[in-house]
């Protein structure tokens, strides 16, 4: 009887430890729908002094993929209840770690995008702010071989940096 007991226990201490879980999201909009009903996202233009083609284009379109699938504010195009607009101001290539023979053994790319933000619906100041990201490789490596993947970090990166900027209530 007392095993029964302790296998018992031990089963209802396993079901509740494994059904019991811990979920963080750091993309939690704190919006007030019945206050607020639209968002306008200005077209980024890249204005960095490297130019990537592809660039401009995927971070717009990050930018609206991440509002619409997190949000459930209608984009519009003018008199929005909000406003996010900007530029790309940096897409630079740094060396890092200088070696013995004067060589970088890794380069670090860095973006950056100026950010302004205005809610309309609310007496909160504006935002503008300048937010920067960056990834390190071995400089071996073909910066053309690399430079697809960590432009999509930067990117995703940014753009959920602008999105818990503007949308969460932190």
């Amino acid at each position: 009887m007392k095993r029964i007991k302790q296998i018992s226990f031990i089963f209802l201490l396993f079901l509740l430890i494994s059904s019991c879980s811990i979920n963080y999201s750091f993309r939690t909009a704190s919006i007030d729908y019945e206050l607020t009903k639209t968002l306008s996202i200005a077209h980024f233009i890249n204005q960095a002094p490297l130019v990537y083609p592809p660039l401009e284009q995927r971070f717009n379109e990050s930018m609206v993929d991440m509002f619409t699938r997190n949000t459930r504010l209608q984009l519009v195009q003018q008199n929005a209840d909000m406003e996010i607009e900007g530029e790309i101001v940096g897409y630079q290539l740094t060396p890092l770690a200088v070696q013995e023979d004067a060589f970088a053994s890794e380069t670090r790319l860095t973006m950056s995008v100026r950010m302004r933000f205005r809610n309309n619906k609310t007496n909160d100041p504006p935002i503008e702010e300048t937010i920067s990201a960056n990834r390190n490789f071995s400089s071996n490596t073909v910066f053309d071989s690399v430079q697809d993947e960590l432009m999509r970090q930067l990117i995703e990166e940014i753009v959920d940096q602008i999105f818990n900027s503007t949308m969460a209530n932190w």
